[in-house]
């Protein structure tokens, strides 16, 4: 008895997911990211509480400097990079993967998360500086706003629904996420804000101690690694919950 074979197009969601690779995908570069997450975070203390010396203006009020604005890279330009790709890469045929729908997803989370901890931070700073904890401020609102975009993704990845429909819904939420990325980064040029410029610049030399740079930045990869292998991981787990994984 002949069995008749239904071919599957090579871009069907179901073919991508349920592949040999996609079944033994583990984060291989997690141990390095990791590690460096450590290191860095490691140095960044010993930095900022052993060998740099307070601010001549705000005090040790300052040392908020070396986490503020590396959890605010986090939030706007990795985690919404990365959800942009993640789900451009799904909408297109010829890229089209599950993998890249779970990628997006585990940006989001990590970018709430981070959203909300740069609006903490900004409120433990400003409070002392400016006298509030929070003001309408073109960019905290800007942010607030990305934080509220990230949690209605993640509501809508909760709506039952087809995992094609729902990976398309949310593919198209990220974007949406991401389009208030430039919205936030440019606030304080746009607007006339109480919100301070940009610590750093490529296109003009530092203005602060090299010690405090040093921290600022090491902290800044060391939010930046430690949110691969978040990522990483929660792409697994997802994966595993759907039973993609062996």
């Amino acid at each position: 008895m002949n069995t008749r074979v239904t071919a599957t197009p090579a871009n069907d969601l179901s073919t991508a997911i349920t592949s040999p690779a996609a079944r033994n995908w583990r984060p291989r570069w997690l141990p390095v990211v990791g590690g460096a997450a450590v290191v860095t975070t490691a140095l960044t203390v010993w930095l900022g509480l052993w060998v740099t010396p307070p601010d001549q203006v705000q005090g040790n009020l300052a040392r908020l400097l070396y986490i503020h604005p590396a959890v605010a890279t986090v939030a706007l330009y990795w985690a919404g990079g990365v959800a942009l790709v993640g789900s451009v890469l799904y909408l297109w045929p010829r890229t089209r993967s599950f993998f890249w729908d779970r990628l997006a997803a585990s940006a989001v989370e990590v970018g709430a998360v981070f959203s909300a901890l740069t609006l903490i931070t900004g409120s433990l700073w400003g409070r002392p500086v400016w006298g509030v904890w929070w003001t309408w401020d073109a960019r905290l609102t800007s942010t607030a706003l990305l934080l509220i975009l990230e949690l209605g993704y993640l509501a809508l990845r909760r709506v039952p629904a087809d995992a094609h429909i729902r990976a398309r819904r949310c593919a198209v939420a990220a974007i949406l996420v991401a389009i208030d990325v430039p919205i936030v980064h440019f606030s304080v040029q746009w607007w006339n804000t109480l919100h301070q410029g940009a610590s750093v610049s490529l296109t003009a030399a530092p203005t602060m101690a090299a010690t405090m740079l040093a921290g600022m930045l090491l902290m800044t990869l060391a939010c930046w690694a430690y949110a691969a292998g978040v990522a990483l991981v929660r792409v697994r787990c997802i994966l595993r919950e759907r039973g993609v994984l062996d």
